[in-house]
């Protein structure tokens, strides 16, 4: 609010403001094709497998993005209608609640990302042993790992939030693990050819590396438009704590509705993407509508 207030007097860029109703869209939706996604992987024992699991991963941290945003929206339409205040100390600990829910949404995408990118990596590079390498039992425990790290480290960036100490990890964090999946990009890529090659004897090898490529490129999908959806947030973050005087910095904040709608963005369009990649889900999408019919 005081960011946004001064960004007036500073800079001559008009502040673009998203209607609530947009909002509310864009969440509701986000929120409803990631629930389907969770239901169809439940159903269809075909997909109990760790690659679906840690799809569903990142689908709930695309519906606790979709939640932050309504609950944030909500909160500011019982502000401006009179029911709570903007400086309470309720309205201080929903807050931080909210934001923790936040950087849960971003941390768990992140990690989820990061958990699919390394079983594509030894889906790639060990096919042979994949089963033995990855187990369900692994897969659950590494879930489990992943979102209790994410809870705990949500909680403490929230309470702390106004320290540098604790604002500037957090934003590290961002591009340190964005590099790393991206090294094992490269990796896959300059190794799979040469992969192939290897097992070329073996039967059925063209389909399944066929298949294992297609998984691939289906995570670089991912991650792109997880970076198109997040990095403009995060740089807002970055510039809100370290330049809010600047008055470049205060026009680049002045479209901070603009970032928060391309957040719910992604939780619409990575639903699609699993839909369109995914022939056992497409598969599974098409059953669940015919018994509802």
């Amino acid at each position: 609010e005081n960011i946004s207030d001064f960004s007036f007097n500073v800079t001559d860029c008009t502040q673009v403001v998203v209607p609530e109703e947009v909002f509310f869209t864009v969440a509701a939706a986000g929120i409803l094709e990631n629930l389907l996604v969770l239901i169809a992987v439940v159903r269809n024992k075909n997909l109990h497998l760790p690659m679906y699991f840690f799809i569903c991963s990142l689908a709930i941290s695309d519906m606790l993005g979709s939640l932050y945003k309504t609950l944030e929206n909500i909160f500011i339409i019982l502000c401006k209608m009179g029911y709570l205040t903007r400086r309470g100390d309720f309205e201080k600990k929903l807050d931080d609640a909210m934001d923790s829910m936040f950087i849960l949404s971003l941390l768990g995408s992140i990690f989820s990302l990061l958990a699919i990118a390394a079983d594509r990596y030894i889906t790639i590079f060990y096919a042979l042993r994949y089963h033995n390498i990855m187990t369900l039992r692994r897969a659950l425990i590494i879930l489990a790992v992943i979102w209790t790290f994410c809870a705990g480290s949500s909680i403490a960036i929230a309470l702390f939030s106004y320290e540098a100490a604790t604002v500037i990890p957090f934003t590290i964090l961002f591009p340190l693990m964005m590099f790393f999946i991206l090294c094992l990009y490269v990796h896959m890529f300059l190794l799979a050819r040469s992969h192939a090659k290897k097992i070329a004897s073996l039967p059925t090898s063209t389909v399944h590396q066929r298949t294992n490529m297609k998984g691939a490129i289906t995570l670089t999908i991912f991650l792109g438009v997880f970076l198109c959806c997040w990095a403009p947030f995060v740089l807002h973050i970055l510039l809100a704590r370290f330049c809010p005087h600047n008055p470049y910095c205060a026009c680049y904040m002045s479209i901070f509705h603009v970032n928060g709608t391309l957040i719910m963005c992604n939780a619409i369009i990575d639903p699609m993407i699993f839909a369109f990649r995914s022939p056992e889900l497409r598969s599974t999408f098409k059953k669940m509508f015919c018994c509802a019919r």
